[in-house]
């Protein structure tokens, strides 16, 4: 009883003091945790958006990188970390694959965080080197089944969204291909364009010049729509595979309990700094689209995207340990 009595107290005191937070907000430095190391692109939009979001909040915003275990080290500090609105978290879908692939994930990837708003996504293409003669999806899911594990497939590494997608893909056209995983993205791209791998997906930024240059082929962008940079590039749903949208996702985030008027107010300078003619040029620079959202939007993503990526990885038995 007596432990039941002081949790209601805390908690009465806990929204008493919302308001009050609310009012004062912001009157000190903003820390915002990029869980991977620099120069990826969450820390280039956490370096790009941070000094005009210290402009319009009017105190100085500090990006601090904590990467390790695939974001997991980062994304746990900022989870155990006060509700107050002045630790922030730039991440991506891959934190919801990241806590679907870890066996002992030391936060809940969709309990411990309070959405605020989508940053930009970046598109992946499927693409084919040359020699693999496989020139369109029809193409390269009749060569998967007629080949059971004969035709291959780079990625970045396990777990990483390149990985995911062709997972997903399989599943979805009922293929075995094999998974050939490296670490890092440029030993991926080098054996994919030697032709010592057959397929992979690869952002729309690199993989463009390389089509334009006739080292690569395209097969299908694994967006909703076709990607400006890429029109010719028919999508994946296009070409018969419904709900196969594997873009990544880039937003903001704090601590869940954070207030509702702290988010709410986060969410409106970062849509405004999003809409910035110079944040989209930064941000086209390193292949990614900007966006932004409410708070709901973003949460809704999540809940897509977590329980899909747990699928395909339980299926799969797929672990990073």
């Amino acid at each position: 009883m007596f432990r039941f009595v002081m949790s209601a107290v805390a908690a009465t005191m806990l929204c008493a003091a919302a308001p009050t937070l609310a009012q004062t907000y912001p009157n000190q430095q903003i820390k915002l945790i990029v869980p991977f190391t620099p120069g990826t692109g969450m820390d280039i939009i956490a370096r790009t958006v941070g000094p005009k979001l210290s402009e319009r909040l009017g105190q100085p915003v500090v990006v601090e990188n904590r990467p390790g275990a695939s974001g997991n080290i980062g994304a746990d500090a900022v989870a155990k970390s006060a509700p107050d609105g002045y630790t922030l978290m730039v991440s991506a879908n891959t934190m919801l694959i990241a806590a679907n692939l870890y066996k002992n994930v030391p936060y809940q990837a969709m309990e411990d965080f309070a959405p605020v708003s989508l940053a930009a996504w970046g598109t992946l293409l499927l693409i084919a080197n040359p020699k693999s003669s496989i020139s369109s999806v029809p193409d390269f899911v009749a060569k998967a089944k007629a080949q059971p594990g004969k035709l291959t497939y780079s990625s970045p590494g396990i777990g990483t969204p390149h990985h995911m997608s062709m997972e997903l893909f399989k599943d979805r056209a009922g293929i075995n291909v094999l998974h050939v995983p490296y670490r890092g993205s440029a030993g991926a791209l080098t054996d994919l364009l030697a032709g010592e791998v057959d397929v992979g997906f690869v952002p729309v930024h690199v993989a463009m010049p390389l089509i334009a240059a006739g080292r690569l082929k395209p097969v299908a962008a694994g967006a909703p729509k076709r990607h400006p940079n890429a029109p010719d590039i028919p999508t994946l749903e296009e070409l018969g595979y419904p709900a196969l949208n594997v873009e990544m996702w880039y937003g903001f985030f704090a601590p869940k309990s954070t207030p509702a008027p702290v988010i709410a107010r986060l969410n409106t300078e970062l849509r405004a700094i999003l809409a910035e003619r110079d944040i989209n040029s930064a941000f086209d620079k390193i292949g990614l689209d900007v966006a932004s959202s409410s708070q709901t939007d973003l949460l809704a993503l999540m809940r897509r995207d977590y329980p899909r990526w747990g699928e395909i990885i339980r299926k799969n038995g797929i672990s990073a340990e």
